[in-house]
């Protein structure tokens, strides 16, 4: 029986600017067109009353999405990936989208609202790891396969998901310990701007990074950790912290290159150097962390790829036809540095 749609009642509200930088996504000019088409699908869909009817085999792929929010450039550019790609396919795709605005407590509202609506598949990046079971098993008791997308939830809710596309967040921290590692010669005092406390990312990058810097590089010592929840602003005040604490750091390590970006800041207001006096390492691999290896500033970023729009509705699709599809699906990501910065800043527009 074809799913009925009731209205939405929590109203996406971030731009829908397009993203330049994933796969085939459209150059210059073609936003405005692409945003209405977005836009549309989302206010259509959302509104227009169905009557119950025997489901033709044509029938869209309905999938709603509660993305975080707007808290780095990296999340904008996934967000206007995942966008630009429905609004190129809206022959066969409907979007359903929410913004929850850094609040789990707002994603968990969209995703009951998406089970009213009746939508094919949920996908979501949970914005921390515990909190869901309650909300997960209501999605399986409806009959809707999630999708966990960029970040995971605690293994005790493992049953109640379908896949989770993302990068390996334990591998990116021990490559960016490795960066430190070897910039620092394998002894020195780092600090350490973590993540959202409780996310995902957060925690398997410190894990990764800590870890690797324990068993191969026991004389770099982490002076410091704290989190700057994945937002330059904060990860700017962090850092400006550390430095009045410590006058002796030689490297900082940022869970996310928005924070990394935010402790250049910092660290040129007192005085010093960023990328030669205190070496800075990141994560994501965003534009503007290559900007600032090029301008010497930054000494690495870990990838971290936001372009998963084409795997997130690939998979709903083998989803609502009752396909199988692998539990972990993993991204492909690289590891940059100053030498690369300058070859691969044109292919970073997110």
């Amino acid at each position: 029986m074809r799913k009925s749609f009731l209205a939405m009642t929590m109203v996406a509200t971030l731009s829908l600017g397009l993203f330049t930088g994933c796969g085939s996504a459209p150059q210059e000019g073609a936003s405005t067109e692409a945003q209405e088409q977005t836009a549309a699908v989302v206010v259509e869909k959302a509104e227009e009353p169905v009557a119950t009817a025997a489901k033709p085999a044509n029938e869209k792929l309905v999938v709603g999405f509660a993305q975080i929010g707007q808290e780095s450039g990296w999340r904008d550019g996934e967000t206007n990936d995942i966008q630009w790609y429905a609004a190129q396919h809206t022959d066969t795709i409907d979007l359903v989208f929410a913004d929850a605005q850094q609040k789990q407590e707002n994603q968990i509202k969209a995703i009951r609202n998406f089970i009213d609506m009746g939508v094919d598949v949920i996908a979501f990046p949970p914005v921390v790891e515990t909190g869901w079971e309650a909300v997960l098993t209501e999605c399986k008791e409806a009959g809707i396969p999630v999708i966990l997308v960029d970040r995971g939830v605690d293994q005790s809710c493992a049953d109640l998901y379908a896949t989770q596309i993302s990068s390996d967040m334990v591998w990116e921290g021990q490559q960016a310990a490795d960066i430190v590692g070897d910039l620092l010669g394998g002894k020195g005092k780092v600090v350490e701007l973590e993540g959202t406390v409780g996310a995902s990312a957060a925690n398997g990058r410190k894990e990764g990074f800590d870890g690797e810097l324990k068993s191969k590089y026991p004389d770099i010592e982490i002076v410091a950790s704290q989190t700057g929840d994945f937002t330059r602003a904060l990860g700017k005040e962090v850092m400006e912290s550390f430095l009045k604490s410590y006058d002796d750091i030689d490297a900082v390590f940022a869970h996310n290159d928005d924070m990394a970006l935010g402790a250049i800041e910092a660290i040129k207001e007192a005085g010093k150097k960023p990328g030669v006096d205190i070496k800075v390492v990141g994560c994501d691999g965003v534009k503007g962390a290559f900007e600032a290896m090029v301008a010497g500033e930054m000494n690495g970023t870990v990838e971290c790829n936001p372009c998963l729009a084409g795997q997130i509705f690939d998979a709903a699709a083998k989803l609502k036809a009752g396909e199988s599809v692998d539990k972990w699906i993993v991204s492909n990501d690289g590891v940059f540095t100053q030498k690369d910065a300058e070859a691969e800043l044109p292919n970073r527009t997110y």
